[in-house]
Protein backbone atom coordinates (compact mmCIF):
# COMPACT_ATOMS: atom_id res chain seq x y z
CA UNK A 1 0.00 0.00 0.00
CA UNK A 2 1.46 3.48 -0.82
CA UNK A 3 0.27 6.61 1.33
CA UNK A 4 -0.07 9.71 -0.86
CA UNK A 5 -0.07 13.30 0.29
CA UNK A 6 -0.99 16.22 -1.49
CA UNK A 7 -2.84 14.50 -3.83
CA UNK A 8 -5.65 17.15 -4.59
CA UNK A 9 -2.59 19.66 -6.65
CA UNK A 10 -2.16 19.48 -10.20
CA UNK A 11 0.73 17.08 -9.53
CA UNK A 12 -0.61 14.84 -7.10
CA UNK A 13 -3.37 13.61 -9.54
CA UNK A 14 -1.53 12.75 -12.34
CA UNK A 15 0.67 10.64 -9.63
CA UNK A 16 -2.72 8.94 -8.47
CA UNK A 17 -3.70 8.13 -11.94
CA UNK A 18 -0.38 6.71 -12.73
CA UNK A 19 -0.21 4.67 -9.86
CA UNK A 20 -3.23 2.81 -9.94
CA UNK A 21 -2.85 2.25 -13.59
CA UNK A 22 0.68 0.60 -12.77
CA UNK A 23 -1.43 -1.77 -10.28
CA UNK A 24 -0.28 -0.29 -7.26
CA UNK A 25 -3.17 0.16 -3.99
CA UNK A 26 -3.04 3.68 -3.55
CA UNK A 27 -4.50 5.52 0.32
CA UNK A 28 -4.57 8.85 0.14
CA UNK A 29 -4.18 11.73 3.18
CA UNK A 30 -6.38 14.24 2.94
CA UNK A 31 -6.41 17.65 5.51
CA UNK A 32 -9.98 18.31 6.71
CA UNK A 33 -11.67 20.73 4.85
CA UNK A 34 -15.22 22.40 4.15
CA UNK A 35 -14.13 22.29 0.13
CA UNK A 36 -14.86 18.75 -1.59
CA UNK A 37 -11.48 17.07 -2.38
CA UNK A 38 -10.38 17.57 -6.67
CA UNK A 39 -9.46 13.98 -6.82
CA UNK A 40 -8.72 12.33 -10.53
CA UNK A 41 -12.24 11.01 -11.65
CA UNK A 42 -12.69 6.79 -11.87
CA UNK A 43 -9.43 6.32 -9.81
CA UNK A 44 -10.23 4.20 -7.25
CA UNK A 45 -8.26 4.86 -3.90
CA UNK A 46 -8.60 4.55 -0.37
CA UNK A 47 -9.03 8.12 1.67
CA UNK A 48 -7.90 9.00 5.63
CA UNK A 49 -8.68 12.16 6.92
CA UNK A 50 -5.90 13.87 8.83
CA UNK A 51 -4.23 16.59 9.26
CA UNK A 52 0.17 16.13 8.78
CA UNK A 53 0.30 18.05 11.85
CA UNK A 54 -2.10 15.58 13.79
CA UNK A 55 0.36 12.62 14.69
CA UNK A 56 -2.17 10.44 15.82
CA UNK A 57 -4.34 10.45 12.71
CA UNK A 58 -1.23 10.43 10.60
CA UNK A 59 -0.19 7.31 12.59
CA UNK A 60 -3.54 5.93 11.79
CA UNK A 61 -3.00 6.19 7.80
CA UNK A 62 0.35 4.76 7.68
CA UNK A 63 -1.14 1.50 9.09
CA UNK A 64 -0.18 -1.74 6.12
CA UNK A 65 1.07 0.84 4.18
CA UNK A 66 4.92 0.04 2.89
CA UNK A 67 5.45 3.19 0.87
CA UNK A 68 4.85 7.23 1.27
CA UNK A 69 5.16 9.53 -1.41
CA UNK A 70 5.49 13.13 0.26
CA UNK A 71 4.12 15.91 -2.10
CA UNK A 72 2.39 18.40 0.33
CA UNK A 73 3.57 21.57 0.62
CA UNK A 74 4.05 25.10 -0.54
CA UNK A 75 3.89 25.89 -4.28
CA UNK A 76 5.32 28.58 -6.30
CA UNK A 77 1.68 29.67 -7.19
CA UNK A 78 -0.02 28.91 -3.83
CA UNK A 79 -0.27 30.93 -1.21
CA UNK A 80 1.87 31.34 2.05
CA UNK A 81 1.40 28.71 4.80
CA UNK A 82 3.13 28.86 7.98
CA UNK A 83 6.53 27.03 7.40
CA UNK A 84 6.79 25.59 11.11
CA UNK A 85 3.45 23.50 10.47
CA UNK A 86 4.29 22.11 7.38
CA UNK A 87 7.78 21.21 8.58
CA UNK A 88 6.27 19.96 11.65
CA UNK A 89 3.85 18.06 9.27
CA UNK A 90 6.87 16.63 7.37
CA UNK A 91 8.84 15.39 10.49
CA UNK A 92 5.32 14.00 11.96
CA UNK A 93 5.00 11.82 8.78
CA UNK A 94 8.60 11.21 8.70
CA UNK A 95 9.10 9.74 12.01
CA UNK A 96 5.56 7.85 12.03
CA UNK A 97 6.93 6.15 8.91
CA UNK A 98 9.73 4.66 10.63
CA UNK A 99 7.75 3.70 13.35
CA UNK A 100 5.29 1.92 11.12
CA UNK A 101 8.15 0.03 9.46
CA UNK A 102 8.01 1.98 6.01
CA UNK A 103 10.47 0.66 3.57
CA UNK A 104 10.13 3.71 1.28
CA UNK A 105 10.02 7.52 1.97
CA UNK A 106 9.59 9.64 -1.14
CA UNK A 107 9.18 13.68 -0.53
CA UNK A 108 9.22 15.75 -3.83
CA UNK A 109 11.02 18.84 -3.28
CA UNK A 110 12.29 22.25 -5.02
CA UNK A 111 14.88 22.52 -7.18
CA UNK A 112 16.97 25.43 -4.90
CA UNK A 113 15.69 24.19 -1.77
CA UNK A 114 17.46 25.29 1.10
CA UNK A 115 16.97 25.66 4.88
CA UNK A 116 18.75 28.85 4.97
CA UNK A 117 17.14 30.39 2.02
CA UNK A 118 15.69 33.84 2.10
CA UNK A 119 12.58 32.54 0.61
CA UNK A 120 9.86 30.75 2.92
CA UNK A 121 8.72 28.70 -0.01
CA UNK A 122 12.52 27.37 -0.06
CA UNK A 123 13.42 27.05 3.17
CA UNK A 124 10.34 24.77 4.56
CA UNK A 125 10.92 22.59 1.67
CA UNK A 126 14.71 22.37 2.96
CA UNK A 127 14.05 22.45 6.50
CA UNK A 128 11.32 19.57 5.81
CA UNK A 129 14.17 17.59 4.05
CA UNK A 130 16.54 18.02 7.45
CA UNK A 131 13.30 16.74 9.29
CA UNK A 132 12.78 13.66 6.50
CA UNK A 133 16.83 12.67 6.81
CA UNK A 134 16.87 12.80 10.66
CA UNK A 135 14.27 10.78 10.98
CA UNK A 136 16.03 7.54 10.38
CA UNK A 137 13.61 6.36 7.29
CA UNK A 138 15.31 5.27 4.05
CA UNK A 139 14.15 8.11 1.93
CA UNK A 140 14.54 9.58 -1.46
CA UNK A 141 13.94 13.38 -2.06
CA UNK A 142 12.97 14.38 -5.30
CA UNK A 143 13.94 17.92 -6.09
CA UNK A 144 12.15 18.59 -9.28
CA UNK A 145 12.08 21.75 -11.76
CA UNK A 146 8.90 23.69 -12.58
CA UNK A 147 5.99 21.59 -13.71
CA UNK A 148 3.50 22.60 -16.19
CA UNK A 149 0.81 20.91 -16.78
CA UNK A 150 -3.63 21.78 -16.65
CA UNK A 151 -3.88 23.76 -13.67
CA UNK A 152 -0.06 24.36 -13.14
CA UNK A 153 1.13 27.50 -11.73
CA UNK A 154 3.00 28.72 -14.80
CA UNK A 155 1.27 28.37 -18.01
CA UNK A 156 -2.39 28.46 -16.98
CA UNK A 157 -1.12 31.52 -14.53
CA UNK A 158 0.29 33.38 -17.82
CA UNK A 159 -2.43 32.55 -19.88
CA UNK A 160 -4.88 34.67 -17.66
CA UNK A 161 -2.79 37.44 -17.64
CA UNK A 162 -2.55 37.48 -21.43
CA UNK A 163 -6.24 37.67 -21.95
CA UNK A 164 -6.51 39.90 -19.00
CA UNK A 165 -3.83 42.57 -19.84
CA UNK A 166 -2.46 44.73 -22.62
CA UNK A 167 1.20 43.89 -21.35
CA UNK A 168 3.40 41.96 -18.94
CA UNK A 169 5.69 43.12 -16.33
CA UNK A 170 8.90 40.47 -15.78
CA UNK A 171 11.20 40.12 -13.22
CA UNK A 172 14.28 41.37 -14.59
CA UNK A 173 12.95 41.28 -17.56
CA UNK A 174 12.08 37.49 -17.65
CA UNK A 175 15.86 36.29 -17.65
CA UNK A 176 15.62 33.55 -15.15
CA UNK A 177 16.36 30.13 -16.47
CA UNK A 178 13.34 27.29 -16.01
CA UNK A 179 13.88 23.99 -17.16
CA UNK A 180 9.96 22.81 -17.74
CA UNK A 181 9.38 19.50 -16.81
CA UNK A 182 5.78 17.83 -18.03
CA UNK A 183 3.68 17.02 -15.27
CA UNK A 184 3.00 13.56 -16.93
CA UNK A 185 7.43 12.70 -16.87
CA UNK A 186 7.36 13.60 -13.25
CA UNK A 187 4.67 10.99 -12.64
CA UNK A 188 6.31 8.31 -14.34
CA UNK A 189 9.88 9.49 -13.12
CA UNK A 190 7.96 8.59 -9.42
CA UNK A 191 5.97 6.20 -9.84
CA UNK A 192 9.23 4.31 -11.42
CA UNK A 193 11.80 5.74 -8.85
CA UNK A 194 9.65 2.80 -6.55
CA UNK A 195 11.80 0.40 -8.02
CA UNK A 196 14.77 1.92 -7.15
CA UNK A 197 16.95 1.46 -3.87
CA UNK A 198 15.92 4.01 -1.21
CA UNK A 199 18.27 2.41 1.38
CA UNK A 200 20.95 4.89 -0.20
CA UNK A 201 19.08 8.04 1.14
CA UNK A 202 19.63 9.77 -2.37
CA UNK A 203 18.94 13.20 -3.85
CA UNK A 204 17.88 13.32 -7.05
CA UNK A 205 17.40 16.63 -9.31
CA UNK A 206 14.91 16.36 -12.37
CA UNK A 207 14.09 18.75 -14.80
CA UNK A 208 12.84 18.66 -18.32
CA UNK A 209 14.60 18.68 -21.57
CA UNK A 210 15.60 22.62 -22.63
CA UNK A 211 16.29 25.30 -20.70
CA UNK A 212 14.27 28.48 -21.22
CA UNK A 213 14.12 31.92 -19.44
CA UNK A 214 11.15 33.06 -18.61
CA UNK A 215 10.72 35.38 -21.07
CA UNK A 216 10.86 32.13 -23.76
CA UNK A 217 8.51 30.67 -21.64
CA UNK A 218 5.57 33.53 -21.95
CA UNK A 219 6.50 34.53 -25.42
CA UNK A 220 5.99 30.63 -26.14
CA UNK A 221 2.81 30.71 -24.96
CA UNK A 222 1.72 33.70 -26.78
CA UNK A 223 2.44 32.82 -29.75
CA UNK A 224 0.73 29.51 -29.73
CA UNK A 225 -2.70 31.25 -28.39
CA UNK A 226 -2.43 34.28 -30.77
CA UNK A 227 -2.00 37.17 -28.16
CA UNK A 228 0.62 39.49 -29.15
CA UNK A 229 1.67 41.40 -25.63
CA UNK A 230 3.93 43.83 -24.79
CA UNK A 231 6.63 42.76 -21.95
CA UNK A 232 7.94 45.34 -19.81
CA UNK A 233 10.67 44.93 -16.76
CA UNK A 234 10.11 45.01 -13.47
CA UNK A 235 12.26 45.10 -9.94
CA UNK A 236 10.99 42.27 -7.19
CA UNK A 237 9.61 44.12 -4.83
CA UNK A 238 7.47 45.65 -7.34
CA UNK A 239 6.47 42.60 -8.32
CA UNK A 240 5.43 41.23 -4.77
CA UNK A 241 3.57 44.65 -4.12
CA UNK A 242 1.41 44.09 -6.67
CA UNK A 243 1.04 39.87 -6.14
CA UNK A 244 0.31 41.22 -2.25
CA UNK A 245 -2.78 43.50 -3.79
CA UNK A 246 -4.09 40.79 -6.06
CA UNK A 247 -3.68 38.33 -3.32
CA UNK A 248 -6.40 40.10 -1.53
CA UNK A 249 -8.95 41.00 -4.12
CA UNK A 250 -8.57 37.17 -5.98
CA UNK A 251 -9.30 34.32 -4.31
CA UNK A 252 -6.62 32.18 -6.82
CA UNK A 253 -4.36 34.93 -7.87
CA UNK A 254 -2.31 34.43 -11.17
CA UNK A 255 0.97 36.09 -9.50
CA UNK A 256 1.49 35.20 -5.72
CA UNK A 257 4.82 36.48 -3.59
CA UNK A 258 5.80 32.80 -3.49
CA UNK A 259 6.03 33.20 -7.52
CA UNK A 260 8.34 35.88 -7.09
CA UNK A 261 10.37 34.28 -5.19
CA UNK A 262 10.77 31.49 -7.58
CA UNK A 263 11.65 33.77 -10.19
CA UNK A 264 14.43 35.27 -8.72
CA UNK A 265 17.58 32.95 -9.18
CA UNK A 266 17.48 30.45 -12.19
CA UNK A 267 16.21 26.67 -11.15
CA UNK A 268 18.04 24.40 -13.43
CA UNK A 269 19.88 20.89 -12.98
CA UNK A 270 21.41 18.51 -15.84
CA UNK A 271 19.46 18.29 -18.51
CA UNK A 272 20.18 14.38 -18.85
CA UNK A 273 19.04 13.00 -15.73
CA UNK A 274 15.46 11.55 -16.65
CA UNK A 275 17.35 9.78 -19.67
CA UNK A 276 20.06 8.34 -17.44
CA UNK A 277 18.03 7.20 -14.44
CA UNK A 278 14.39 6.27 -16.12
CA UNK A 279 15.36 5.87 -19.54
CA UNK A 280 12.42 8.66 -20.27
CA UNK A 281 12.93 11.53 -22.65
CA UNK A 282 11.30 13.82 -21.05
CA UNK A 283 8.64 15.71 -23.77
CA UNK A 284 9.57 19.40 -24.78
CA UNK A 285 7.30 21.84 -23.42
CA UNK A 286 5.94 23.37 -27.09
CA UNK A 287 4.61 19.97 -27.92
CA UNK A 288 2.22 19.50 -24.56
CA UNK A 289 0.45 23.34 -24.24
CA UNK A 290 -2.74 21.81 -26.07
CA UNK A 291 -4.43 21.88 -22.63
CA UNK A 292 -4.13 26.24 -23.08
CA UNK A 293 -6.79 25.97 -26.04
CA UNK A 294 -10.49 26.37 -25.89
CA UNK A 295 -10.38 28.00 -21.97
CA UNK A 296 -11.98 31.66 -21.79
CA UNK A 297 -8.81 32.61 -19.67
CA UNK A 298 -10.17 36.22 -19.73
CA UNK A 299 -13.61 35.08 -17.92
CA UNK A 300 -11.31 32.86 -15.34
CA UNK A 301 -9.45 36.17 -14.37
CA UNK A 302 -12.23 37.64 -13.65
CA UNK A 303 -14.09 34.78 -12.01
CA UNK A 304 -11.18 34.58 -9.10
CA UNK A 305 -11.70 38.47 -8.72
CA UNK A 306 -14.84 37.45 -6.82
CA UNK A 307 -13.71 36.34 -3.41
CA UNK A 308 -14.53 33.11 -2.08
CA UNK A 309 -14.39 33.00 1.58
CA UNK A 310 -11.40 30.40 3.18
CA UNK A 311 -11.79 27.19 3.58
Amino acid sequence: MILLTGSTGFIGRAIVRQLVADGHDVRILLSPSRRSPRLPRGVGVDVTLSALTDLRGVRAGLVSVDTVIHLAGMSPGGPDRDIDQEVEGSRNLAEAAVDAGVRKFLYLSHIGSDPYSAYPIMAARGLSEDAIKASGVDYMIMRAAVIFGPGDDLTTSTAMLLSAAPFLWLPSGGRTLLQPLWVEDLARSIAWSLDLPFEQQRILEVGGPEYLSYREIVTLIMNFLGKNRAIMEASPPVLRAGAALLGRLMSSPPVTQNWVDYLAVDRTTDIDTMARVFELQPARMENHLAYLKDVRWGQEFMRRMRKQPEA
